[in-house]
């Protein structure tokens, strides 16, 4: 799995899963929310070769109490923002001609339907076909692009939240096949896999991690 591209190769991960330390990455503080914050704090980042959209945020609304404001920040920062950061790093594959690599991590919940989720399954199932749209426009470039699609996983944060939801947690794992939530590393492999040599020929995938939940 090659992801050395040289000193001056930069890989850049947005709030990433990837639990590996990496010298060359640089950290930039923004709303992503925010269109055009995001192109002034990303104006200066040089040339860019893969790239993980993994900004994502959610709010548990029943359909029928959904306010517009939700539906205005979720796509914001699920979708809007993997348009606006993926476009300004393609921009600099394009215009060096080097392969690239881009993966959107998206969710179960892009394929699947989830109680009170109508806002947050709406945005990933548009990053999912966000995927396939760049893949085919890009590809002629030869730069690919592909989602991943994880069930939960016990990062810190997502642990934190089920602990307070123990029967939906468990109703939630009853689901999944595997019978267990996902490891950050399970997820993370996968990114790192796609955005190698070694995935040279996968492109426009929609790929769950989720332990056999969206196979029921």
């Amino acid at each position: 799995m090659q992801l050395d591209r040289g000193p001056d190769f930069k890989l850049w991960l947005f709030l990433s899963l990837l639990p590996i330390p990496v010298s060359n990455v640089i950290p930039v503080a923004v709303d992503l929310s925010d269109w055009d914050a995001t192109k002034r704090a990303l104006a200066d980042i040089g040339d860019v070769d893969l790239l993980v959209n993994n900004a994502g945020i959610t709010k548990l609304e029943a359909f029928g109490e959904i306010e517009p404001e939700t539906i205005d920040k979720i796509f914001a920062v699920n979708f809007k923002a993997a348009v606006n950061i993926s476009q300004i790093c393609v921009r600099s594959m394009k215009s060096r001609g080097v392969p690239g690599a881009v993966v959107n991590v998206s969710s179960q919940s892009g394929i699947a339907a989830l109680h009170e989720h109508a806002v947050y399954c709406g945005s990933k199932a548009a990053l999912d076909m966000l995927t396939r749209v760049m893949a085919l426009e890009l590809g002629p470039y030869n730069i690919r692009v592909n989602s991943v699609n994880p069930t939960v996983t016990n990062t810190a944060m997502g642990v934190a939240v089920w602990k307070q939801y123990p029967e939906k947690a468990a109703a939630m794992k009853a689901k999944i096949p595997i019978g267990r939530f996902a490891e950050t590393k399970e997820i993370s492999d996968v990114v790192l896999f796609l955005l190698s040599d070694m995935a040279s020929m996968v492109t426009g995938v929609v790929l769950p991690i989720d332990g056999g939940y969206t196979a029921v």
